[in-house]
């Protein structure tokens, strides 16, 4: 008896030594944060404060609680893909999502997501169409601290707010930084100077987190509405495709993922792919220490089903005032971090 009783002791010493090593290594697993711009995401209900009747079932849109639920099951289909991904193998642990109309809607969404248990935070911005920026994680892998949004001053203009983002894992804090600048409507040129005034907030967030820690882990992601070589995200934002020269100047430039798939873009416009969707480094992201991002770690999602034709165009919801059922305009674009030792 004495030697079944030591022999039973012993085979649960070494199962809950096996389960105690094993939740270790599960949480040096690289985190997976998500950003998407979803495209419209409305509820069918008219707000009388926002310029959103075209989402209503009498519409111009005919925008129908049919349709709402079709977007939802895509956008969740979307997570199902990411985690039946043997390059990822879960869902992400941080979800950020542009075009979101309210917190209802959003969270709804998200509780479509099967078994994903996301907390939410989310900010009303001015935006005069009422759409703005949901905030997700998954409690279990990540901590959130809390949020600020940023006004963008556009001289009596409403936009959305930029948006900051306190976390930490394993002890270690990081901050993301969301953004949706104004679009590109009319012309690129005559828009401009509003996504620089946004520019100019989002660098002053990075500044104030840098001045309290120069060695800052951030994560700046975003529709920004510009690509890599405009004015807004080179030189006012500051970034670069140069690892060495953002750990060379790690007070002023950020590193932009692009630099690692300078190919293809998270958006087409006219059959060609831009590259509006960002998620750019600060540089205690590039070493090896703390939190890190490698070279392969970021990319744009996709699977066949989201587009019109095979990689050539994307499946939106809605095209030129015309309903195609489809999941969005954007393509979700991901990052894993890896949690250093």
């Amino acid at each position: 008896m004495r030697y079944r009783t030591t022999v039973l002791l012993t085979t649960l010493l070494l199962m809950l030594t096996f389960i105690r090593e094993a939740a270790c290594q599960a949480g040096r697993d690289p985190l997976l944060i998500l950003w998407w711009n979803v495209e419209n995401l409305f509820d069918t209900r008219n707000d009388p404060n926002t310029e959103d009747d075209e989402f209503t079932p009498e519409g111009r849109l005919h925008w129908t609680d049919k349709k709402l639920k079709l977007k939802q099951m895509r956008i969740a289909s979307v997570f199902e893909g990411i985690r039946e991904n043997r390059a990822y193998r879960k869902y992400p642990d941080i979800v950020a999502f542009a075009e979101s109309e309210n917190r209802q809607i959003f969270d709804g969404t998200m509780a479509a997501v099967d078994h994903a248990g996301y907390r939410t935070d989310y900010h009303e911005s001015p935006d005069p169409r009422g759409i703005d920026i949901g905030l997700a994680w998954n409690p279990a892998t990540v901590r959130f601290t809390g949020s600020k949004p940023y006004t963008v001053p556009l001289g009596g203009k409403r936009t959305r707010f930029v948006i900051a983002a306190g976390f930490s894992v394993s002890g270690r804090p990081f901050s993301v930084v969301l953004n949706h600048w104004p679009s590109r409507a009319f012309d690129a040129a005559w828009s401009e100077p509003k996504r620089i005034e946004a520019a100019k907030v989002a660098r002053h967030i990075v500044d104030s987190l840098r001045t309290r820690n120069p060695k800052a882990e951030i994560i700046v992601m975003g529709d920004f509405n510009d690509e890599p070589g405009n004015n807004s995200i080179r030189n006012v934002l500051g970034s670069s495709f140069d690892r060495k020269q953002v750990r060379d100047d790690a007070g002023r430039v950020l590193f932009n993922c692009w630099s690692d798939l300078q190919l293809g873009g998270s958006y087409a416009y006219k059959g060609h792919w831009e590259q509006i969707d960002h998620i750019l480094l600060s540089a205690g992201l590039l070493d090896r220490s703390g939190l890190y991002v490698d070279q392969d770690a970021f990319n744009t999602f996709s699977f066949p089903h989201m587009f019109e034709q095979s990689g050539k165009k994307l499946y939106p919801t809605y095209e030129k005032g015309k309903y195609k059922g489809g999941y969005s305009d954007h393509l979700p674009l991901l990052l894993k971090v890896s949690v250093g030792k």
